[in-house]
Formats: C-alpha cells, sequence, structure tokens
C-alpha cells in the first residue's frame, strides 16, 4: 500500500516537471514576458510580472489538488474576472506579437494596408463571443 502512494507521488513530480519545465520553456524561449513589459512600457516592474507568474501557477496548482472554494461577493467576482481577461488578453497579444501572427495573416488574406481593421475584427469577434457565452450558456 505503502508502495503505490510512493510510485503515485513519484509520478505525479515527474509529471508535474514535465508541464513547468514546458511551461518555462515556452514563456522563456518565446520571451513573452519581456515583450509584454516592452509593449505595456512598464519595465520597473518586470521582477512583478515573474513573481505574478510564478505565484499565480502556484495559486492554480493548489485550487486543483484541493477543495478550496471560495464565497465572494459578485463585484470580487467581476474584477477576478476581468484582471483574468486581461492577463489573457495580453498573453496572447504578446504571443502574436513576438510570433508576428497578424502580418502574416493580412498578407495571406491581402489586408496588407487594412491590418488595424483585421486586428479589431478580432478584438470586438473576442468580445462579442465572450459575452454570448458568458450571457447565454453561463446564466
Amino acid at each position: 500500500m505503502m508502495i503505490s502512494y510512493v510510485v503515485e507521488v513519484f509520478i505525479g513530480l515527474a509529471g508535474g516537471l514535465a508541464v513547468g519545465s514546458g511551461f518555462v520553456a515556452f514563456i522563456t524561449v518565446l520571451g513573452i514576458i519581456p515583450r509584454l513589459v516592452q509593449l505595456s512600457k512598464s519595465k520597473k516592474f518586470l521582477q512583478f510580472y515573474e513573481w505574478a507568474v510564478v505565484l499565480g501557477a502556484l495559486f492554480g496548482i493548489f485550487l486543483s489538488f484541493t477543495q478550496a472554494t471560495f464565497q465572494l461577493p459578485i463585484l470580487v467576482e467581476m474584477f477576478w474576472g476581468l484582471l483574468h481577461g486581461v492577463f489573457i488578453g495580453m498573453l496572447a497579444a504578446a504571443l502574436t506579437e513576438v510570433l508576428n501572427v497578424f502580418p502574416i495573416m493580412a498578407k495571406r488574406m491581402r489586408l496588407g494596408e487594412k491590418i488595424q481593421l483585421l486586428v479589431l475584427a478580432i478584438v470586438f469577434g473576442k468580445i462579442i463571443g465572450s459575452l454570448f457565452q458568458w450571457i447565454i450558456y453561463v446564466r
């Protein structure tokens, strides 16, 4: 019985190290955080960004492995959701910026001069899609 727990712990740690290494490689190789800092012109908060990623990952792990629940007022939950949306949006923007997704997509769609319209269409599509999901499906 004890051996099975040790094996489970070993497999869990090995899996966690593999996923964590992949996450760190993704963030590091693509230069997401430095690019995010550069785009937001907030170099003085670089360590804050790094610690936010580390603590956010640890908090996510904590929530995944426990039965912890939080009873918060709706305004706090709305603010929490807004922070999540801002983080995911800025991470996606930094990733697309690093990979030059928009210029390549605009070139293939023959919209080279109208790249701002392409970006606005994607932004408004994401906003409308998110509102649709939350208003129709979450209610």
